[in-house]
């Protein structure tokens, strides 16, 4: 019944298997094992299925048991077989042999094919795990079975070659059995090749010969199988060459070796490997070149043989060639480690490394030498030869190592005493350490022991070449050692150049110099010496040609960065040879060679400066400079160039370095001299005439001293004569200068020089370079100087005689110029000018020479412009237009000749004038087109009609008029200081500007000259009018009243008008408030303005009378009658003054402020009056100050002039409403008053207010407990504005108050910041300044007794009466209460403390004080908090700190205040809702200073703590970082550590 339900089963699961069904049929499987657990079908089944099922595990494990249930069966090993094969893994690989080999023992007597098939997959098997000799093996016996079958000859031959290919990839791994079944397998190969010869077997042959030749052992069946193929082949030229290449890898070139190469030769000429053996040939016969030849030609052809590169290496050796030595030694080297037995080749690789180390230790650096001994320490792991230990030692020497080196030579004398390369070693380093006698000895003892060794010769020659000053001189013996060593070694062309040495310097043959040294370079190609010596010797010898080829083959053939030598050198000769791009190529590819050499640099620098590259050439000579700092040619080449570049103050540093390494350097003084002299020209260029003459004088200094020193220099002393003549156009009045004493023939240092003296020590300089070299450019400087020395002579009044031998002299020199070179304009030019000048006038000759410039130099526009001159002088205004036409088309930016123009045009009436006046003015600074383009600006504003007319504001206002003409005047008043009309115009512009100083200082220029003008006028008989006035005038500014009362008397006798009437009468009204006769003024005034047309100026001065004498009413008439007269525009500033001043004479503070606000809003673009604004609103209505520093800020913007005032005015108002640097950084007091002070350093008042900023900014910074920013200032300003009241004439009133406002604040900050010692002592020192002041006398006390306030010590009664007597003193002082009030506060005496707060605000009330109102209310309010929140139970000081600060938020919105109130909830109940209320809305709401924000922070931190609103923190806290509170934030870490 079992074996029926297992049967059944069984079906069951190969149906199961046919359909796919895998995991029924595995169910199945599994019921048959259940019945039957050795059921060998089942177990295969279950495998096949779980296979199928990708369950390889489950799949092998059933296999597995199926083959040991049944050994023999197949099916289960194939399904095994099968698995491994799907499995593919290096891990069942071991497993898939054994199977592979079980299939091959079942399959063997039953299924050849499938032995087969299995056969070769083992083979593949074992190939892949790179089992040759299974390979092998199973390969033949499965050609044996094949051949055993009756399989064909083709079958057979192609078996043989995939059995070749399967093994040829292993044959360096291979052992013998397998060497000889891959043999037999090549011959089957060969043997079973149809038909013979043919391509196939020819090539099968090959492949044999080669499979020979890489086995050394059977050269004799290599040798045979050569034969046999030369024999069926003869044209074929591979077996000759592996026999060849098989004799050259054995070292063993014999006679047979030798005819093999020749019968390979004949087959090809360009065989590699015969061309290497001839080559080892004719190294071992010393024809090295034809050996380094045939070797390398051998080696393009066959690049792969290691021996041929060996001995490549050392025929480049003894070539010297070391650095292609050590390339072909590494190519050696790299291609045995390359090959699989290295160790037949190890004697090659030794020589390789002998002859690498050799070449590395004739190359510099200590990279070489390691490589060296890195080379002979391979070497030395497996031989111990001395001669390498010898060569180590020489590597030690080259990186400097002497002990070690000196180590292994004494060792190597010990053990090898016959060796000579250990008395070389020595020998070279005794030479080393210049022991030159022992070094002789040693390198003789090599001598003897290796006679034939050139380079023990030539050391020998270099130590006697060295070794003394006998040897030196003789050099005898150097030669002799030189000449044995060229003899021994015909490459070492260090040799031929030392011979080359000898017979250039000693012997004195430069020929055979030459001949030595062209030896030399072209035995070592790249020996820099050598061909630097041909080079340079060739050149000497005028054998160019030589030299250049030499030079062009180096050069072509360098490489980048190599041959320095001959890079500078060729580009030295185009330097020479002008060819400036070439040379700048060169020179630039010696220093890729030697990027430091400096020589290379400055001769590169020298390129550049010769083709133009100023820029490029002065780097060159800076990085020269930076490489050599002692060369003293870099430097003075830099400053050349800078000097060239226009660079003069870097030039002068330059020379001045230079002169202090030497200080009588002549081309530096030269330099600076120049330099000085170039800068003196721009300064007058620029009408810096006081700047130019401290320059003039520098360069006078510098160009003596090299003049003293080179006293043979003629540019020296025509620089000198420059120098002095540059002073021909500065004001005789100007000109000191100093200079040393023997250029005037004095022994002093220095001697003071007027302008004459210098215009006549330029002209000697003048001569004196002319005797020492006579040139036309000398005569023409000589020319003109003496041309300037006679019109510096007729400005003076000095004789006419003299002067007219000083033109005539002028007129001989330029016409000797001109003798001597008629082709240069400039003399001619000159020759013109002179000659046309007043004291020669000859037109004719000026007109002629002027011709004669042009036709020299067609584009020559000065003459032409000169021409014009002269043609205007003469009345000829056509060809002067022609002339001034034709020089501006040349050069339109030439100013002269503009002038020119605008002259004719001002001669002719054209409305263009002023245009091209204002042309000339924005061209450049010409005192002639300043004074012309004034003189036009004047007159257009003189005309009081053409104000509204375009021309006017196109002339005036467009074009800026007014300050272009006025800077053009200031320069030409610089120069010419004798104008009057020029200072008369200056002054009239200054005042339209508002410079009222600059004006009046313009005007004292001209003033002094009353007396001339009286007589002036006195001459004119005083019948007119206009004289009348003029001589009033006069004597007025002369100070004689009683002359010029009795003139105006007169002129009005004589008026007719009105008007005229009213301006003499004001003037004799002015006239007597100066003699202190007022009520003769007031009458007079009242006279003019009963007038029917009383002038603007006499009702102006009526009400300026009454305001001066504090008459309100008499004030109050005069400016109704003055406002009847509004029409007027030109007066809108004075009447809103007067206005405002009235209203502020009558008590009307708002009015002041509402007068000049409406007149702004009328005339919004006029500064002067936001500058008022500005002024006004701190005095008067300081609550509105923020509006005062914005008027003040306009007024900055619209205009400077006004603005300078407006900058100190918007300081005190940002100081009245508190901004600091804390609140804004860039717009505040400090800030602003630092403007105003820069702009006006001059101003007093400016230095108080910034003595009150930085007051100001101290007490912020105490308030956030920080250091103060401005300590120590405090004296130092007070000095300051002590100074500037004493420098400028301020009314004393005023500068008495600002000098004890100053000194108040002062004593103020030094006591508020703790130094009480200084401000007792600046207060005592005020008292003795100021002994009336009660004040000061007080702030004495407080200085005094504050460090016993601070102690908070009670008071003796003596004391407190003491500091009442000091504040009564002071009663109508409001600081004076509030400090008694603290006193008391600080003794506990609340209530008295409280009635001084009232004091202080009932003197505010009855002064009007604002500030002292509000500061009052507030200091009493924060009395009475402070005793509320000591929780005094009393009804009275919560009211007083609620009605206090109701009063102040009544006068302005108060931040203060609002604190206090929150302040005095949060006291009263701290948890409340209003107090939170009020303390947020003043630290969220804006608007609100933020050390009043930081106060309530910190109590609103401390209620939302005590209300635990986290919430709420948290956004205070963010509150609090953005803005940088420190105190809030520590608070709140402090409060958290607690809630935590």
């Amino acid at each position: 019944m079992s074996n029926k339900g297992s049967e059944s089963s069984t079906e069951k699961c190969q149906r199961g298997i046919r359909n796919k069904e895998y995991k029924e049929a595995l169910k199945h499987c599994k019921t048959v094992l259940k019945q039957e657990k050795n059921n060998y079908n089942a177990w295969v089944f279950i495998g096949l299925a779980a296979a199928e099922l990708e369950q390889p595990d489950q799949a092998q494990g059933a296999y597995r048991k199926a083959t040991e249930l049944e050994p023999g069966q197949l099916l289960a090993w194939q399904g095994l077989a099968n698995l491994y094969e799907k499995t593919n893994g290096a891990d069942v690989r071991e497993d898939l042999v054994n199977v592979y080999q079980k299939l091959l023992e079942l399959y063997e007597s039953t299924d050849k094919q499938k032995w087969c098939d299995i056969c070769r997959k083992l083979v593949d098997l074992y190939q892949q795990e790179k089992k040759y000799p299974q390979v092998a093996r199973m390969w033949h016996k499965l050609i044996k079975i094949r051949r055993e079958e009756g399989a064909d000859n083709s079958e057979l031959h192609q078996l043989w070659k995939r059995l070749i290919q399967s093994l040829e990839e292993g044959t360096h791994v291979q052992d013998n059995e397998t060497q000889q079944l891959l043999l037999n397998a090549h011959e089957e190969a060969v043997n079973s090749t149809e038909p013979i010869p043919s391509e196939e077997h020819q090539k099968l042959y090959g492949e044999f010969v080669e499979c020979l030749s890489k086995l050394p052992h059977e050269y004799a069946k290599l040798k045979t199988a050569c034969e046999d193929m030369m024999r069926l082949y003869p044209t074929a030229s591979y077996p000759l060459e592996v026999l060849c290449l098989h004799f050259i890898q054995s070292g063993s070139l014999n006679e047979e070796a030798l005819n093999y190469c020749q019968k390979l030769l004949g087959v090809d000429s360009r065989s590699g490997p015969a061309l290497i053996a001839l080559g080892i040939q004719l190294l071992h016969e010393k024809k090295y070149d034809k050996a380094e030849k045939s070797l390398t030609e051998g080696l393009q052809q066959t690049s792969q043989c290691p021996v041929a590169w060996c001995y490549l290496g050392e025929v480049q050796v003894k070539m010297h060639k070391y650095k292609e030595a050590v390339h072909s030694c590494n190519q050696a080297l790299r291609m045995l480690g390359q090959l699989y037995e290295a160790s037949s080749l190890q004697q090659h690789k030794e020589r390789a490394c002998c002859f690498k180390a050799v070449a590395l230790l004739r190359l510099p650096g200590s990279d070489a030498a390691d490589e060296a001994i890195n080379s002979l320490d391979q070497v030395l792991d497996k031989n111990n030869n001395p001669k390498c230990i010898a060569l180590k030692g020489q590597a030690y020497l080259n990186k400097g190592l002497t002990g070690e080196a000196s180590k292994i030579a004494q060792e190597l004398k010990v053990t090898h005493p016959d060796l000579a390369e250990a008395d070389y070693l020595e020998g070279l380093i005794q030479y080393k350490e210049k022991n030159y006698s022992q070094a002789e000895t040693s390198f003789q003892r090599a001598i003897e022991k290796e006679t034939e060794m050139a380079d023990f010769h030539f050391c020998l020659g270099l130590t006697y070449w060295f070794m003394s000053e006998e040897t030196r001189k003789d050099k005898s013996k150097a030669l002799t050692q030189f000449l044995k060593a060229a003899k021994l070694d015909n490459y070492l062309g260090s040799a031929f150049y030392y011979l080359g040495q000898y017979y250039r310097d000693i012997a004195g043959d430069k020929n055979r110099a030459l001949g030595c040294y062209k030896k030399a370079f072209e035995k070592d190609r790249t020996d820099g010496d050598a061909g630097a010596a041909v080079v340079d010797l060739s050149t000497e010898l005028g054998d160019l040609d030589t030299a250049l080829s030499i030079l062009a083959e180096v050069t072509e053939r360098a490489s980048a960065g190599r041959a320095k030598w001959a890079w500078l050198r060729r580009g030295l000769y185009y330097l020479r040879a002008g060819q400036h791009s070439q040379a700048v190529a060169d020179l630039q590819a010696a220093l890729r060679a030697d990027p430091k050499d400096a020589n290379c640099w400055e001769s590169l620098g020298e390129a550049y400066l010769s083709r133009g590259g100023f820029t490029t050439a002065l780097k060159s000579f800076r990085k020269a400079r930076e490489l050599n700092p002692k060369s003293i040619y870099s430097i003075y080449k830099a400053a050349a160039i800078e000097q060239i570049l226009g660079k003069y103050k870097e030039a002068i540093a330059e020379y001045q370095h230079i002169l202090k390494k030497s200080k009588d350097y002549v081309p530096a003084l030269k330099g600076l001299g120049e330099c000085y002299l170039m800068m003196a020209k721009t300064a007058l260029a620029d009408y810096l005439d006081g700047k130019a003459l401290d320059y003039i004088e520098q360069s006078l200094g510098f160009l003596a001293r090299a003049a003293k020193h080179r006293p043979e220099a003629s540019c020296l002393w025509k620089l000198l004569g420059d120098a002095c003549t540059c002073v021909c156009v500065i004001t005789p009045s100007k000109v000191n200068v100093k200079t040393l004493g023997f250029l005037i023939g004095q022994d002093t240092d220095k001697c003071l020089l007027k302008k004459s003296d210098l215009l006549s020590l330029g002209g000697r300089c003048y001569g004196r370079g002319l005797k020492l070299m006579s040139s036309p450019n000398t005569w023409c400087d000589l020319g003109i100087n003496y041309y300037h020395q006679a019109h510096h002579l007729s400005a003076t009044g000095s004789s006419k005689n003299e002067i007219s031998e000083l033109l005539e002299k002028s007129l001989q020199c330029l016409k000797k110029a001109v003798r001597i070179d008629s082709k240069t304009h400039l003399y001619w030019n000159a020759l013109g000018v002179v000659s046309s000048s007043k004291g020669v006038g000859n037109y004719a000759l000026a007109q002629h020479s002027f011709i004669k410039s042009i036709q020299a130099d067609q584009i020559n526009v000065v003459a032409w412009t000169n021409l014009g001159v002269l043609y205007l002088t003469s009345g000829n205004i056509e060809q002067a237009h022609e002339a001034f036409k034709v020089a501006q088309s040349l050069e339109p930016s030439y100013l002269t000749c503009w002038i020119g123009q605008a002259l004719i045009a001002e001669t002719v009436g054209s409305y263009e004038t002023m245009d091209l006046f204002r042309h000339t003015t924005e061209l450049s600074m010409h005192t002639e087109g300043a004074k012309g383009y004034a003189h036009w600006v004047c007159s257009t504003l003189q005309d009081k009609g053409n104000r509204n007319t375009e021309l006017y504001r196109y002339n005036i206002l467009q074009m800026n008029a007014i300050p272009a003409a006025q800077i053009a005047l200031t320069k030409y008043t610089e120069r010419i200081q004798n104008d009057a009309c020029a200072f008369t115009m200056l002054g009239y512009l200054n005042e339209y500007l508002q410079l009222k100083k600059q004006a009046g200082d313009a005007y004292q220029s001209v003033l002094g000259h009353y007396d001339d003008a009286i007589q002036a006028y006195l001459s004119t008989g005083l019948s007119e009018f206009d004289d009348i006035l003029g001589i009033a005038l006069a004597y007025f500014k002369k100070g004689d009243c009683q002359e010029s009362q009795k003139a105006y008397e007169k002129a009005i006798s004589m008026v007719d008008c009105e008007q005229d009437k009213a301006y003499i009468l004001t003037a004799l009204a002015i006239m007597g408030y100066k003699q202190n006769q007022v009520d003769d003024a007031k009458t007079l005034l009242f006279k003019c303005s009963i007038l029917q047309k009383p002038n603007i100026e006499s009702l102006q001065a009526l009400c300026t009378l009454g305001l001066i004498k504090q008459d309100a009413t008499l004030a109050t008439a005069a400016l109704k009658e003055l406002l009847k007269h509004a029409e007027r525009k030109d007066d809108i500033f004075m009447r809103c003054l007067l206005t405002s001043a009235v209203y502020a004479l009558q008590g009307r503070n708002q009015a002041v402020q509402r007068q000049v606000s409406r007149t702004i809003h009328s005339n919004p673009d006029n500064p002067a009056l936001w500058s008022l604004l500005s002024r006004l609103v701190p005095q008067y209505t300081p609550k509105n100050a923020k509006g005062g520093a914005v008027a003040g800020t306009v007024a900055h913007i619209h205009d400077l002039n006004h603005g300078k005032k407006a900058l100190l005015n918007t300081a005190v108002n940002q100081l009245a409403i508190g901004c600091h640097t804390a609140e804004n950084e860039k717009n505040n007091a400090l800030k602003n008053i630092q403007k105003a002070i820069h702009l006006s350093p001059d101003d007093p008042a400016a230095w108080s207010v910034l003595l009150a900023a930085c007051h100001s900014e101290n007490t912020v910074v105490c308030l956030h407990n920080t250091q103060p920013k401005m300590r120590n200032l405090e004296k130092m300003i007070v000095a300051t504005i002590s100074a500037k009241t004493k420098e400028k004439e301020l009314p004393v009133s005023y500068a008495q108050a600002l000098e004890e406002w100053s000194l108040f604040e002062a004593i103020t900050g030094l006591s508020e910041t703790g130094r009480t010692s200084e401000a007792e002592a600046l207060c005592t020192k005020g008292l003795q300044t100021f002994p009336e002041q009660p004040t000061l006398y007080l702030l004495l006390r407080q200085v005094q007794y504050k460090p016993l306030l601070q102690s908070h010590k009670e008071f003796p009664d003596s004391v407190l009466e003491e500091l009442q007597k000091a504040v009564m003193s002071n009663s109508t002082s409001i600081t004076a209460w509030h400090w008694l009030a603290e006193v008391y506060h600080s003794q506990g005496m609340m209530v008295a403390a409280e009635m001084c707060f009232r004091k202080s605000l009932q003197l505010a009330s009855q002064q009007g004080s604002w500030s002292g109102k509000l500061s009052s209310l507030l200091r009493l309010a924060k009395l009475a908090l402070e005793i509320c929140m000591a929780n005094i139970s009393n009804d009275h000081w919560p009211l007083l700190v609620q009605e206090a600060t109701a009063e102040a938020l009544k006068l302005t919105f108060c931040p203060l205040g609002v604190l206090l109130q929150a302040l005095l909830q949060y006291n009263r109940k701290m948890g409340s809702r209003e107090a939170r209320r009020m303390l947020e809305r003043v630290v969220y709401q804006p608007g609100y200073p933020e050390t009043i924000v930081s106060v309530a922070r910190w109590y609103l931190l401390r209620h939302l703590y005590a209300k635990d609103d986290y919430e709420l923190i948290d956004a205070l806290v963010a509150n609090a970082k953005a803005h940088r509170d420190v105190r809030a934030l520590d608070l709140n870490n402090k409060l958290a550590a607690t809630a935590s």
